[in-house]
């Protein structure tokens, strides 16, 4: 296979895994801002993202993702990373409430949205 169908294809699979884990992060606040009547605009979800995105790019780049977007442990380091700097920077960054409720259903959501978004993300590619 030539060598610039292989860049392509490769930063096509980069482009299309982080947009994806952006999309689950965001779809993860909407529905939590949408199930405690908090509305779904734009800018109060994203407001709301903003440490979990900012953990989400601390994984991408910690743990260098764009190498190999669909492994399991690539998935696997991204989840922990943005749930856990996420409810970190939420707390002592963003200054707002982590409960113990919130740390279960963030990390079993997350964890859900990532994976389903990798593998979706991985077809997607692969079409």
């Amino acid at each position: 296979m030539d060598a610039s169908i292989t860049t392509r294809l490769s930063q096509r699979a980069v482009i299309t895994a982080a947009i994806v884990d952006v999309v689950g992060v965001v779809v993860f606040v909407a529905i939590g801002r949408r199930n405690h009547d908090e509305g779904t605009a734009i800018f109060g979800v994203l407001a709301v993202a903003a440490p979990f995105l900012l953990a989400l790019v601390i994984s991408w780049l910690g743990m260098r993702t764009w190498v190999e977007p669909f492994t399991r442990r690539s998935w696997a380091a991204t989840w922990v990373i943005t749930v856990v700097a996420g409810l970190l920077l939420r707390r002592f960054v963003f200054d707002r409430g982590i409960a113990t409720p919130f740390i279960i259903v963030a990390t079993i959501t997350l964890g859900v949205l990532l994976g389903v978004g990798r593998l979706l993300s991985k077809r997607l590619v692969r079409n």
